[in-house]
């Protein structure tokens, strides 16, 4: 699986309706037969930091993803929604989604 978070700062003017902005993303994105999950989360913190947390079947599924004409016109898009540019954690990892919780043994 891969996994990205991608922390992006989001201009003063547009943090509140930033999911609203990027609707067709997310559902495009989400529709796509290798995603996973695709999920925006607001920081606690800093109300103009949102959060994407996905999820991708596989590198394929991945590749897939930035080829896509919808993250394409999403990225031409961002400048203009975005105050810096986004920062990315990104892994590959086994299994293919969330688990169980589990503390101790």
């Amino acid at each position: 699986m891969i996994f990205n978070v991608v922390k992006q700062p989001v201009r003063a003017k547009y943090a509140d309706d930033f999911p609203s902005l990027i609707a067709g993303y997310i559902a495009a994105s989400r529709a796509e037969p290798g995603n996973l999950f695709f999920d925006w989360c607001r920081s606690a913190d800093d109300p103009n930091l949102w959060f994407l947390i996905e999820g991708f079947r596989d590198v394929e599924a991945g590749e897939a993803h930035v080829s896509s004409e919808h993250f394409k016109a999403a990225m031409a898009d961002m400048p203009r929604l975005l105050a810096a540019a986004p920062e990315i954690i990104h892994v590959e990892t086994p299994g293919d989604g969330w688990g169980a919780v589990s503390e101790g043994s």
